[in-house]
């Protein structure tokens, strides 16, 4: 640990809405230490849109990214919720509970659920 890969936070997501989200895995060339960061914007039209920004950004602190899938965020922060559900076309489905555990580590006081419900 420590370093450019704690540089790197686990969530980046919106404040509030329902948005795109994708799942990317981050490796050192080489096979050496890796993890797993969730990214979501109302920016994207796509999930690919989110890809393409993150990715040049996290090969240039030296890291392989990989695109594990993506689905939905709904994050409503007044009630501190969040749900995780649906799917990307492109990638198709990120496994949904890795990322409510990823979640779960920045959002200590919410509630996260997920579901593979498409709305």
């Amino acid at each position: 640990g420590g370093g450019a890969m704690a540089a790197v936070r686990d969530v980046e997501i919106d404040p509030e809405g329902t948005f795109k989200y994708i799942l990317v895995r981050l490796q050192r060339p080489g096979g050496g230490e890796q993890r797993d960061i969730v990214r979501g914007t109302k920016a994207a039209e796509f999930h690919n849109h989110i890809f393409e920004k993150v990715n040049p950004e996290l090969e240039k602190l030296g890291y392989e990214c990989k695109c594990l899938g993506g689905g939905k965020i709904e994050h409503n922060s007044k009630d501190k919720k969040i749900r995780v559900f649906g799917l990307s076309t492109g990638y198709g489905k990120a496994d949904h509970s890795v990322t409510v555990e990823i979640l779960k580590k920045e959002y200590t006081d919410y509630e996260i659920t997920w579901s593979d419900d498409k709305k």
